[in-house]
């Protein structure tokens, strides 16, 4: 790592280049493989978030939420 550049590291932490290509090339995939899938997918997640499993799924995303940086 002596004499490297910061830019030849990857940005780590909030610009961590490398994550962000991961996640990228992860939801290209998700989206070839699963595309005709993807509105019933999300009728499915509709339906969970309105049924019974609703208040769990709402406690989750403000957990989440809550340790999500701003």
């Amino acid at each position: 790592m002596a004499g490297q550049k910061p830019s030849d590291k990857g940005v780590q932490g909030e610009g961590d280049y490398e994550s962000a290509r991961v996640y990228k090339k992860d939801i290209e995939g998700f989206i070839q493989k699963k595309d005709s899938e993807i509105p019933n997918l999300a009728k499915d997640a509709e339906r969970a978030v309105d049924g019974p499993e609703g208040a769990e799924l709402k406690k989750a995303e403000e957990k989440g939420k809550s340790k999500a940086r701003h």
